[in-house]
């Protein structure tokens, strides 16, 4: 007799179907697993053993196969344990294959035969609704499962709870669907007196989607600035709240099985690697451009990160989308994410500044921000500088324009933005003014004469590309946005040049 139970394996963030072949046969006592098993999927047959043992089962002295169609995808990961287990007991006849046929299994196995939670089971549960059939897993997983939708979701504490409930003598409770506990925005703009420049340009990011580079010295609020942004930002609609759950969920980062509606905010250190950014490693694992997606990534000092580590978030910032390609596998992880970044003028900070006046000026300038290549600059949509705040600024009352209050103006500006491009018939591809292009931009950001008069005169004085054309174009459409108007006038476009690059060496 041969079992086959029904599990996954995950390319991406795609749960791809596994069928787990279980047969005993006659011939010397053995447990043997195929289908190009990683060194964990290896070792599950010990798990499994032992789990059998604590529930008082032992393994058959016969010769016992695993296999893992299709065998020419690689399986990785603990979560084939408890399928294994489930198709060992059914080809041993302790349990009726019809009651497992229609599932979805996946969970670690503990020695005592506890079932233990692992990565991914929200896209399991989302490819079990696809595929009209139910999931086992893990009691604690239970929750991030029930999110999929109208699909029969068994959570089991242990393998022999999961017997009982199958056999029909013991109910285990369907989960129910969690929401972690949103903590509030600790940072408020508030909090930050003086750089009314910066915060105006915090509330044009957030209202449009647009990337920011930020410029001044060290102490100067960069960091502030960056860290009260998710705070401003739109809450993610119930799509986007999906797919960013998706790649926690691959990622191991959802507890306790619950999920959050919270923006996420990566703030990587700038030892980080290429595949710690973008994504990669043995596995082809998540990077930080695809944790933060949806949501904000802050790259503090920036000239410090490792340039080709920088230069390969260019493609994902251009697509949406990190390809990870490899010799076996190709994988691509979603990555619409906000680039903000900051950095100093030059090493050691005090390019402007006559009291701390730099040394090796201007040869330390042009040292440190040629570490960053001209594309990579280029896709930024405001340029900023932020000068350092005196001693009397820090004395003054805390400012009465909270997050809040920018919180509301961009909300009025996103609220503007879904209803044009919903119109168009674009809305599902384009969310905000960052997202728009081609045609699309030309007939959103149409200029009249005085604008076109100005913008011409600038491409020619400040040799824009035609990457910071139509940048420029987003952020104009954007400051209408925030005034509610239809049109693009001549201030807009003023506006929006201020804030492309200019040169930071004095």
């Amino acid at each position: 007799m041969v079992a086959h139970i029904g599990t996954v394996a995950f390319v991406g963030i795609e749960a791809r179907l596994v069928d787990v072949q279980v047969q005993v046969a006659s011939g010397l006592p053995s447990f043997t697993i195929v289908g190009l098993p990683d060194k964990a999927v290896a070792e599950s047959r010990e798990r499994v053993r032992a789990a059998l043992g604590a529930i008082g089962l032992s393994l058959p002295p016969k010769r016992i196969t695993v296999n893992l169609a299709p065998a020419d995808l690689p399986k990785e990961g603990s979560h084939y344990d408890l399928a294994i287990a489930l198709g060992v007991l059914v080809a041993m006849e302790a349990v009726a294959s019809d009651t497992v046929e229609s599932y979805i299994v996946l969970g670690e196995l503990g020695l005592d035969g506890g079932v233990q939670p692992v990565p991914g089971v929200l896209p399991a549960a989302l490819k079990a609704a696809e595929m009209d059939c139910g999931l086992i897993c893990a009691a604690a997983s239970g929750g991030e499962a029930a999110w999929a939708g109208e699909v029969e979701i068994i959570a089991a504490s242990n393998l022999l709870g999961l017997i009982n409930h199958l056999k029909g003598r013991q109910l285990l409770n369907p989960p129910k669907a969690e929401i972690a506990m949103d903590e509030g925005n600790m940072f408020d703009l508030r909090d930050i007196k003086g750089q009314e420049t910066a915060k105006r340009a915090l509330e044009i990011v957030a209202a449009g989607g647009h990337n920011l580079c930020m410029v001044g010295p060290p102490g100067s609020g960069k960091s502030m600035l960056a860290a009260r942004l998710p705070g401003i930002l739109p809450p993610m609609t119930p799509e986007e709240v999906l797919e960013v759950s998706m790649i926690a969920s691959i990622s191991g980062l959802l507890t306790e099985g619950k999920i959050t509606r919270t923006r996420p905010f990566r703030n990587p250190h700038h030892s980080a690697s290429m595949a710690a950014l973008v994504g990669g490693g043995m596995k082809a694992k998540p990077g930080e451009i695809s944790l933060a997606h949806r949501g904000v990534l802050f790259l503090d000092e920036l000239p410090e990160f490792n340039r080709p580590a920088l230069d390969s978030l260019r493609q994902p910032i251009e697509t949406g989308e990190a390809v990870v390609a490899r010799a076996n596998r190709h994988v691509t992880y979603p990555a619409r994410f906000q680039l903000v970044v900051a950095m100093n003028p030059c090493r050691c900070g005090y390019l402007d500044d006559p009291a701390q006046a730099c040394s090796r000026a201007p040869r330390c300038a042009v040292d440190y921000q040629s570490k960053i290549s001209g594309p990579m600059m280029d896709r930024f949509d405001i340029h900023i500088e932020v000068p350092a705040v005196s001693a009397l600024d820090l004395t003054l009352p805390s400012p009465s324009e909270g997050s809040e209050d920018v919180a509301a103006r961009v909300m009025a500006a996103r609220a503007i933005q879904t209803a044009r491009y919903q119109a168009m018939g674009i809305g599902a591809r384009v969310r905000c003014n960052a997202d728009v292009d081609g045609e699309a931009l030309e007939q959103v950001a149409a200029l009249d004469k005085p604008g076109k008069e100005i913008l011409s005169e600038a491409i020619e004085m400040m040799r824009l590309t035609a990457r910071g054309y139509h940048r420029i174009l987003r952020v104009a459409r954007t400051l209408a946005d925030l005034d509610g108007l239809d049109n693009i006038s001549k201030i807009h476009i003023s506006e929006a040049l201020s804030y492309r690059q200019r040169k930071h060496i004095r």
